[in-house]
């Protein structure tokens, strides 16, 4: 049996264009005669500003924090002016109680651990409230 010598004839010539075709480039560079530099792809990817900002926060910052500074103050005087507090309103975040008592936020939770109780769930979640031992004395202080 012989092959067909036409037909390889014909898919080596089919083959030798491919080749061509595929070493051939399609692109070509062309020279712009009235280029006045309009368009700059890079522009804008180095913006001063934001580096100029980190810095001005960062010199600001260990300011803020020298002012933030709470002297602690004697632990029966933050009781009384906590027990106080809590007779003008029952749930106080504590957020809201060192802007109320000027005082370190570590010191009031350890003393918040003793006089009162954290509510994690329901309508007055995220607040403390005076244990019901001590709501009792307040009770009875306010009725003699």
């Amino acid at each position: 049996m012989k092959p067909h010598t036409q037909n390889i004839d014909d898919y080596r010539r089919l083959c030798r264009e491919r080749t061509n075709k595929s070493n051939f480039k399609a692109r070509q560079v062309q020279v712009i005669d009235n280029d006045r530099g309009g368009y700059n792809p890079m522009q804008g990817m180095m913006d001063f500003s934001s580096i100029l900002s980190k810095d001005k926060k960062g010199s600001a910052a260990p300011v803020k924090a020298q002012e933030m500074k709470r002297t602690r103050m004697d632990r029966g005087e933050l009781e009384n002016i906590l027990f106080k507090l809590f007779e003008r309103q029952p749930n106080w975040t504590l957020k809201q109680l060192v802007t109320e008592t000027d005082q370190p936020q570590q010191f009031i939770k350890e003393i918040l651990n003793d006089l009162g109780l954290y509510n994690k769930r329901g309508t007055n979640q995220g607040t403390y409230e005076l244990k019901p031992e001590y709501k009792k004395s307040t009770e009875d202080m306010e009725g003699e």
